[in-house]
């Protein structure tokens, strides 16, 4: 029981990683039926240009969090304006293949000015485990879990309460209709890039002082959370938290129970089942065409 303990407390806080990241995949999906493979990069630059701000600027965490974030969000932003909204009439493969050739852009970047070394964070606060039986969860862990809980009540409050959250659910619903009413679908998918990217920095800050950084640890995260919007529906932002802490625990307890070696195989194994099973995810409804 103690060791089951551990392995849930680890699947647990990558889990809710992996939901955070696959809450950016699916705000994007909703707003443009894009798949934006270039939102694991955005974690990286989270950690990454925090740890730079705090050790190399002396820039105070909470600041250096705040412009990690921005940095982020511009990123995605520009990455909209400059490559995306000029691919819009292209076909879905190539939209996919302008963000994989925007991830590696941004990967090399940032590995020319940072190297590629391993970055680390202090913890945001005590870094004294706590013991439950003979399991131990590190505090950081808690700063993950309650900003995947943030994430997901401030999701739907801006969804269900705000006036730019409705004009993103009718883009989702029928963006011809939305634009029709006097929507800018245009503004609602430049807005929602931003949001995935700062999304993507915020798991990347929260997480760093546990699993270390680098340049190149965007590329697995992003898999992985898309692998969580997948299974949870990609249409479904909420689907994804359940899908992330799905993958997270399954994976931890793989690697615990089984070989390290297998813990990134369970994902994809996972995603395979489910795209076989049922294709639009487990918490989504399959589409129904009228005719």
């Amino acid at each position: 029981m103690d060791d089951f303990l551990q392995f849930l407390f680890s699947g647990l806080t990558r889990g809710s990683v992996y939901a955070i990241v696959g809450i950016g995949f699916s705000i994007i999906y909703n707003a443009s039926r894009v798949i934006n493979f270039a939102q694991g990069e955005f974690v990286m630059i989270g950690g990454m240009v925090t740890v730079y701000l705090l050790t190399t600027w002396g820039m105070p965490l909470a600041l250096a969090a705040v412009v990690a974030t921005a940095a982020a969000a511009a990123t995605a932003a520009v990455l909209e304006w400059v490559a995306v909204e000029r691919a819009r009439s292209a076909t879905p493969t190539t939209i996919i293949i302008i963000t994989i050739g925007a991830s590696i852009l941004i990967r090399g970047v940032v590995e020319v000015l940072l190297g590629k070394r391993d970055y680390l964070l202090p913890a945001f606060g005590s870094e004294t485990p706590i013991v439950i039986g003979d399991a131990s969860l590190q505090p950081q862990s808690f700063w993950v879990l309650g900003t995947l809980v943030a994430v997901a009540l401030g999701l739907k409050f801006f969804l269900g309460s705000t006036l730019a959250g409705k004009a993103m659910l009718a883009t989702a619903q029928n963006a011809a209709a939305a634009r029709i009413v006097g929507i800018n679908t245009r503004r609602v998918l430049f807005y929602s890039f931003a949001a995935s990217g700062a999304l993507g920095a915020i798991a990347g800050i929260v997480i760093t002082p546990i699993t270390l950084t680098r340049f190149d640890i965007g590329v697995m995260l992003g898999l992985k959370g898309f692998c969580a919007s997948i299974i949870g529906g990609l249409a479904n932002p909420f689907g994804a938290i359940a899908g992330g802490l799905g993958v997270g625990i399954i994976e931890a307890l793989a690697g615990g129970y089984l070989s390290s070696a297998y813990q990134d195989a369970v994902a994809f194994l996972i995603i395979l089942l489910v795209l076989m099973v049922r294709p639009q995810g487990l918490f989504s409804r399959a589409a129904v065409e009228r005719v």
